[in-house]
């Protein structure tokens, strides 16, 4: 669908750059991508909901957590690494601190800093979920592909990935907001 071109700014008299629209191809790829990106999120958030009675974030940020030194993170790292806003990050690990899977720890060199930090409780739960989780992400991807197309999709997405995260200071990035 092609859109109209933008009106100039006032007291502009360039005329408006013409969009890129997408071609039907791109606009076929587009659609296809999202519509995955956004049944293979509510599939794996009804999995865990279920299994757990937690979001796929939630799961997430105990598998960051579980994989950490001592099972440790700053709460800015873990923001990063999952890729969140830090005000959604405190909403999760508070919800998950109430749980009693995670718990958060001033950083005793930095008074504003805090670590957020994997419970015994919270390893438990995410060792029992592990399984049920793995096994739906490889019913949902890995199993409609070929080793070619999980290669291909791995690369694909890594760059995709690292096109959003440019290093440049004052990058708009989730985890500095």
């Amino acid at each position: 669908m092609k859109a109209p071109a933008s009106a100039p700014s006032p007291g502009s008299t360039a005329k408006p750059r013409e969009p890129r629209w997408l071609t039907d191809e791109e606009q076929r790829v587009w659609r296809s991508f999202m519509e995955g990106v956004t049944l293979l999120d509510d599939h794996l958030d009804r999995q865990l909901q279920r299994d757990a009675g937690m979001p796929h974030v939630y799961y997430g940020l105990l598998v960051k957590l579980a994989e950490a030194p001592r099972r440790r993170l700053r709460m800015t790292e873990l923001a990063m690494l999952a890729k969140i806003t830090r005000s959604r990050l405190s909403h999760a690990v508070a919800r998950l601190e109430k749980s009693g899977w995670v718990r958060r720890e001033d950083c005793p060199d930095d008074k504003r800093g805090q670590f957020a930090v994997l419970t015994e409780e919270g390893y438990e739960v995410l060792r029992q979920t592990a399984p049920g989780h793995v096994e739906a992400v490889r019913q949902a991807v890995f199993d409609r592909l070929s080793p070619q197309q999980q290669k291909s999709l791995g690369e694909i997405m890594r760059i995709i990935a690292e096109g959003l995260q440019p290093a440049e200071a004052g990058a708009d990035l989730p985890w500095l907001r």
